[in-house]
């Protein structure tokens, strides 16, 4: 199963490598080829670089780079431009749905973890912790419509910020109490969006302040029965992301020689690629 998807993630970043030349030895879809090799299987790049971890008879094995050529050029921005690549065209693959959920998912590492980039924050609804989270909006396709990756202690609202005026198309975006926010209601709604989120828990009223048309729409909305239909399907996206933790070489907790922003970051788009083929080559019980 694993070597059937990282055949398909070849075949396109093999594909879509050819619009530029890198003028190196080792072409950046070898780089991204290599390093998706030991994403799929949980393992460190190193493991990857050594030709006994690979079937006997894929060619692709015959040559490979070394550590530190990997470590060098994962870095680069030609590696980051394929990725995006790939993600895109995984992405175009699915239709896009006019109802989105916008989340975040915590990435934690241990609590006497040296990743200065690491931090502490509210992981659950109830505890702490140390280490990343990877907030997206998701919108019925198999890659999640944005995304992004902050530490910790970024709050999700704050994350939103970001993620909102990087979104396309239109429809209603459905979030929970913690998106309850004049400027991410304003924000989505300059994106043709219209946010729709419970009013947060410490909301007493609406007070004499001024309120984006869009949150008092979205008030409005959740009194009526389509907009209580809306929210039912908030909890989509915690099945989105289970799903993207369920199977194997899938988003499971950081191994430990996965650590600092960058690299985590490499990870976690990784396994957004390999859970995208995953849906695309099964039934899609994993999408919002």
């Amino acid at each position: 199963m694993e070597l059937m998807r990282w055949m398909e993630l070849y075949r396109l970043a093999t594909e879509l490598g050819k619009s530029w030349r890198d003028g190196v030895r080792y072409s950046s879809a070898v780089i991204v080829c290599v390093f998706l090799w030991s994403a799929i299987h949980d393992r460190p790049v190193s493991w990857a670089c050594e030709q006994e971890h690979w079937p006997k008879d894929l060619d692709f094995a015959r040559k490979l780079p070394s550590q530190s050529a990997m470590s060098r050029r994962l870095r680069s921005k030609a590696v980051k431009e394929l990725l995006d690549a790939m993600e895109q065209a995984l992405r175009e693959r699915g239709e896009e749905h006019w109802v989105k959920s916008i989340d975040s998912k915590p990435l934690v590492v241990g609590s006497y973890s040296k990743d200065s980039d690491a931090k502490w924050g509210k992981a659950t609804k109830h505890g702490y912790a140390k280490g990343y989270k990877l907030h997206a909006i998701w919108g019925g396709r198999p890659m999640p419509e944005v995304w992004r990756l902050e530490a910790m202690n970024v709050h999700d609202s704050t994350a939103a910020t970001e993620l909102l005026p990087l979104l396309s198309g239109g429809g209603y975006l459905l979030g929970d109490g913690q998106y309850d926010s004049n400027r991410l209601y304003d924000l989505a709604g300059t994106r043709d969006h219209q946010l729709v989120a419970p009013r947060r828990q410490t909301a007493k009223g609406l007070g004499h302040q001024r309120h984006s048309p869009f949150r008092l729409r979205s008030i409005e909305l959740q009194q009526k029965p389509f907009g209580k239909q809306l929210s039912r399907q908030r909890s989509d996206i915690e099945r989105t992301f289970g799903g993207l933790t369920c199977f194997g070489g899938g988003l499971s907790p950081l191994p430990s020689w996965v650590r600092t922003k960058h690299r985590v970051q490499l990870w976690v788009h990784a396994k957004l690629l390999i859970n995208a083929v995953r849906i695309l080559r099964g039934p899609r019980l994993a999408v919002a």
